[in-house]
C-alpha cells in the first residue's frame, strides 16, 4: 500500500502553504519550496491566518522551508510532490521539468492547479513521470474545505489515481471525486456558470444586490453567503480568471459566451474593488453608523455607488422559510406565484444550474455522484443538482421546461425514456444510481457506517423524544440525538436514562454519535430562561438533577461507552461526552464548557467531572496537590474557551488517556464502534458509584479567586463576571474544605447545582440569557 512517509509543495502561496499545513496536520513531515525568502513568508503567514489552517499550533513545526534553487534535490527523498505555483503554464512547465529531473520509482507528483489542463503541464516531462502524475486539486481552505478533485492525465497508470484516492480519503479526510481533463474540471465549472446564470438572472428581473442574496442562500439549500458574499471572499479578479479560462478551452461558442466577463464584474475589478481583500466589492465595511461600530454597505450595481443594506421579504420567501428542511424550502420557493418576481428569478438559477450540470455529464465527470459530491463538498451546496433534480421531481421538472420553451438536457430525457424518474433511488438502505441505462449499487465501504441507512434497515431499537437507539452491529448500539440543533433537554435525557438500562442490560456497549450538522450545542437554553423568568425555581432544581443524574447513570453504566463528538459541542454536549469511557474526536470538533457565556456555570457534571480531570492530571504528573491542573480548567471554562479543533481538546484539559482525533469524518461511528468493541473484549470493570475526587479546596478556590479580582481591578471583567467565576472556583474545588479533602462526586454535583440555581435568579444573568438566544452572540453586562 502506497504511503507517504514525506511530501513536498513547491509554492509557498497562500494555497501551497496551505496545502502544506494540512500534511502538517495528517502527521507527513513536508518540505516547503519557493524563491529564497517566500518559503519563510508563507510558513509566517500560516501562523497569522485566522481560522488556522493547523489544527494545532504545534504542528508547524512539520514543516521545513526550503530554496527553490539550492534546496530543489531533497524532493527526490518524497513519496509525493505537489506543484502549488501560479496558474501559468510557461511557470508550470518550467518546475515540472525540474520535478522529471528528481522523479523516482514510487513516487507520485500532482498539480494544485484549480482548472489548468494537466496533459498540457506534463508534456514537457518523460514518459514514467507521466505515469505518476494527475491534478489533485485541493479547495481553498484545504484543512476545511472537504473536496478534492483528482484529474489523470491520458497516461496516468490507474494503480496511481487509485493510491492517491485512498490516501486523500484516508490520511488527508478528503471527499475526493474523479474528474475529466476539463477545464475548471468539475465543481468550479458548474459553481461559475451558476454565479453566471445568478447574475444574468439578476438584471432580468430587477433584482438588487441584497434582494439576490437573500434568495440564493439557505433558501436554494445554498451557503448563507449566498451569491455576492462568495463573490468578495473568492475575490472578483480571481472569478474573471476562472471565467476566461472556461471561455477560452471550450469548443462550443454558445457555451463559451455563456461565460462571457459579466459588466459589473468588469467595472469592480477595474476601480480595484476586488472583494474582501480589497475592502470592498459587492459589499463593503462603512467607518462608523451612529454607535460608532461599522456597517456593511452594498453596492448598486446602476450607479457605482454603496448604500445601506435593504431588508428583503416577499411572499414567496416568508413561505419559503416557514418549510422544514433544505428541499422543502426550495420547493415552497420554486411553486410560488408566477406574479412573484423572487420566486421567477429562482426559478431562472436553479433551472440554469441543474440543467447545465446535466448536459456535462459524462464530459466532465462519469457519474451523477462525482457530480453531486463535488458542489456539496466544494461549494456547500445542501444537495448536488442531480439530486435537486430528484427533490423538484425529475418529470415534473422537465415538463415545466417544456412549458418555458427550455430544452430538456439529453441525459434527463434518456433516463425518462426508459421509465426511470429519479437519479438516484434507495432499497432497504441501500443507495443506487442511475447510469448509462440502469441503475448501479453505491458501494458501501466496511469502515463507513450510515445511521441514516441503518434506520432504514429497520434497525432502530427504540426512538424516544429527541433520541433514537439505533443497532451498529456486533451487539453495539449508537444513542443518537435528534432534538432541534441536538439541544439537551427532558427528551433527550428520558432516551439517555433508557439507553443505559437497555444497553446495561442487553449490548456489548454504546456509542455516543449522531450525523447532524453539530455534536450537541448544550442544553435547552429556552426552556431554562423561561422557568427562570417566571421563578420556577424547584422545576430547574429538577431539571438540573435530572441532567446530573442521566449523566450519572452514564458514567456507572455497566457497559463501555464510546462518545464521537463532531464540529459544535458545547456545554451540555461536553457533559454528555465526560462520563465516557473514552471521546473520539473528529479532527474539526470545536469542544468547550462554555455556560459562563451565559452568566452560568456547568451544572450538568461538568464541574464535578473537570474535578477529576484535574485529579488525573495532577496524578500523572506526580503532583502533591491539584490546585495547578484545576486552575487551569478554571481558566478554560471561565472565559468560556472553545477548542479550535479536536487536538486542542487536549491544550484546554479535557483530553483523557485512551482519547483520539478522526481525521476522517466518515469513519467515525465505525472506528467509535471499535472503540467499545475493544473495551469489551479487554473485560470491561464496572465505574467504582462511591468514588473520592481529591478537593482543591477553599485554598486553591482562593487563588482562583484572587486572579479574577486582579482582573477586575484591570477593567477586563465586570462585576457579575466575577460573581459567577466565584461561584465556578468553589464548585470547582469543593467547597469550604480543605485542600486535598476527598469528597464524593454527590458533594460536588450539589455544589454546582446551588450555584446553577442562584445564577438563575440573577438578573443580569437572564439578561445574558436572553441576548444569547436573540443573537447568537455573547453579552457583556
Amino acid at each position: 500500500m502506497w504511503n507517504v512517509r514525506k511530501a513536498a509543495v513547491i509554492g509557498a502561496g497562500v494555497m501551497g502553504a496551505a496545502i502544506a499545513a494540512h500534511l502538517a496536520n495528517a502527521g507527513i513531515p513536508c518540505l516547503l519550496l519557493d524563491l529564497e525568502g517566500l518559503a519563510a513568508k508563507g510558513l509566517s503567514r500560516l501562523k497569522m491566518t485566522k481560522p488556522s489552517p493547523l489544527y494545532d499550533p504545534a504542528f508547524i513545526t512539520r514543516i521545513r522551508t526550503g530554496d527553490l534553487e539550492r534546496d530543489f534535490a531533497e524532493a527526490s527523498d518524497c513519496d509525493w510532490i505537489v506543484e502549488a505555483v501560479s496558474e501559468r503554464l510557461e511557470v508550470k512547465h518550467a518546475v515540472w521539468k525540474r520535478i522529471d529531473a528528481v522523479w523516482r520509482e514510487g513516487m507520485i507528483v500532482s498539480s494544485n492547479t484549480s482548472g489548468l489542463s494537466i496533459n498540457e503541464i506534463v508534456s514537457v516531462c518523460g514518459e514514467d513521470c507521466r505515469k505518476s502524475a494527475m491534478v489533485t486539486h485541493f479547495f481553498n481552505p484545504p484543512r476545511y474545505m472537504k473536496l478534492l478533485e483528482i484529474v489523470p492525465a491520458r497516461e496516468t497508470a490507474p494503480e496511481a489515481v487509485a493510491q492517491m484516492s485512498r490516501f486523500c480519503k484516508e490520511r488527508l479526510g478528503k471527499g475526493v471525486v474523479l474528474a475529466k481533463d476539463t477545464p475548471n474540471f468539475i465543481a468550479n465549472r458548474i459553481g461559475t456558470f451558476a454565479m453566471l446564470a445568478t447574475l444574468r438572472a439578476m438584471e432580468k428581473h430587477g433584482l438588487t444586490v441584497d434582494e439576490v442574496d437573500a434568495v440564493t442562500g439557505p433558501l436554494l439549500g445554498r451557503p448563507k453567503s449566498a451569491t455576492f458574499r462568495t463573490l468578495d471572499l473568492v475575490g472578483l479578479d480571481t472569478f474573471l480568471h476562472v471565467c476566461r479560462n472556461v471561455r477560452e478551452n471550450v469548443s462550443d461558442p454558445v457555451e463559451a459566451a455563456a461565460f462571457a466577463d459579466p459588466p459589473v464584474v468588469e467595472r469592480l475589478v477595474a476601480k480595484g474593488w476586488l472583494g474582501e481583500k480589497s475592502g470592498g466589492g459587492f459589499y463593503r465595511k462603512s467607518g462608523s453608523a451612529g454607535g460608532g461600530k461599522s456597517a456593511i454597505e452594498t453596492l448598486d450595481p446602476a450607479t457605482m455607488a454603496y448604500g445601506p443594506r435593504a431588508k428583503v421579504a416577499s411572499p414567496a420567501i416568508e413561505a419559503a422559510k416557514m418549510a422544514k428542511g433544505s428541499a422543502g424550502k426550495l420547493r415552497t420557493l420554486l411553486e410560488a406565484s408566477e406574479s412573484d418576481r423572487l420566486a421567477a428569478f429562482a426559478r431562472d438559477v436553479v433551472e440554469a444550474a441543474i440543467c447545465y450540470a446535466a448536459d456535462k455529464l459524462g464530459e466532465i465527470a462519469d457519474t451523477v455522484i462525482e457530480i453531486d459530491e463535488a458542489m456539496r463538498w466544494g461549494f456547500n451546496w445542501e444537495e448536488g443538482p442531480f439530486e435537486t433534480w430528484d427533490s423538484l421531481g425529475v418529470a415534473a421538472t422537465a415538463a415545466r421546461l417544456e412549458e418555458r420553451g427550455r430544452a430538456v438536457p439529453g441525459p434527463v430525457a434518456a433516463m425518462l425514456a426508459k421509465n426511470s424518474e429519479t437519479f438516484y433511488i434507495r432499497k432497504a438502505g441501500s443507495m443506487f444510481h442511475y447510469s448509462q441505462g440502469h441503475y448501479k449499487f453505491v458501494e458501501e465501504r466496511p469502515d463507513e457506517i450510515s445511521l441514516r441507512a441503518l434506520k432504514e434497515k429497520g434497525r432502530t431499537v427504540f426512538a424516544g423524544d429527541g433520541a433514537n437507539l439505533i443497532d451498529l452491529g456486533d451487539d453495539v448500539a449508537c444513542l443518537e440525538f435528534r432534538s432541534p440543533n441536538n439541544a439537551i433537554g427532558p427528551g433527550v435525557l428520558a432516551a439517555i436514562r433508557q439507553a443505559v438500562r437497555e444497553v446495561g442490560l442487553n449490548w456489548r456497549g454504546l456509542v455516543l454519535a449522531n450525523e447532524g450538522r453539530n455534536f450537541c450545542v448544550g442544553a435547552n437554553l429556552m426552556l431554562l430562561l423561561l422557568e427562570a423568568e417566571n421563578g420556577e425555581w424547584e422545576e430547574i432544581d429538577l431539571i438540573i438533577r435530572d441532567f446530573q443524574d442521566s449523566m450519572r447513570a452514564l458514567r456507572l453504566m455497566p457497559r463501555p461507552v464510546v462518545a464521537a463528538p463532531h464540529r459544535m459541542t458545547l456545554g451540555g454536549g461536553v457533559e454528555a461526552c465526560l462520563p465516557a469511557d473514552r471521546i473520539l474526536f473528529s479532527a474539526e470538533t470545536y469542544f468547550g464548557l462554555v455556560e459562563t457565556g451565559v452568566g452560568l456555570i456547568p451544572a450538568g457534571g461538568g464541574c464535578m467531572a473537570s474535578a477529576a480531570l484535574a485529579q488525573e492530571r495532577a496524578e500523572a504528573a506526580g503532583l502533591d496537590d491539584v490546585a495547578v491542573p484545576l486552575a487551569k480548567l478554571f481558566e478554560t471554562i471561565a472565559m468560556a474557551k472553545v477548542s479550535e479543533s479536536g487536538y486542542q481538546a487536549k491544550a484546554l484539559g479535557f483530553w483523557r488517556a485512551g482519547d483520539a482525533v478522526l481525521i476522517r469524518e466518515e469513519s467515525r461511528l465505525a472506528e467509535a464502534k471499535q472503540a467499545v468493541l475493544e473495551l469489551d473484549r479487554r473485560g470491561y470493570a464496572v465505574p467504582e458509584a462511591n468514588r473520592r475526587i481529591i478537593a482543591g479546596g477553599r485554598e486553591a478556590a482562593t487563588v482562583m479567586k484572587l486572579g479574577v479580582s486582579a482582573m477586575r481591578r484591570g477593567g477586563y471583567i465586570s462585576d457579575h463576571d466575577v460573581r459567577f467565576a466565584g461561584k465556578l472556583a468553589d464548585a470547582l474545588s469543593g467547597g469550604d474544605v480543605p485542600a486535598g479533602t476527598p469528597v464524593t462526586d454527590r458533594h460536588l454535583l450539589d455544589l454546582e447545582r446551588e450555584a446553577f440555581l442562584s445564577l438563575c435568579g440573577e438578573p443580569l444573568t437572564q439578561a445574558r440569557m436572553r441576548h444569547m438566544l436573540a443573537t447568537g452572540k455573547p453579552l457583556r453586562n
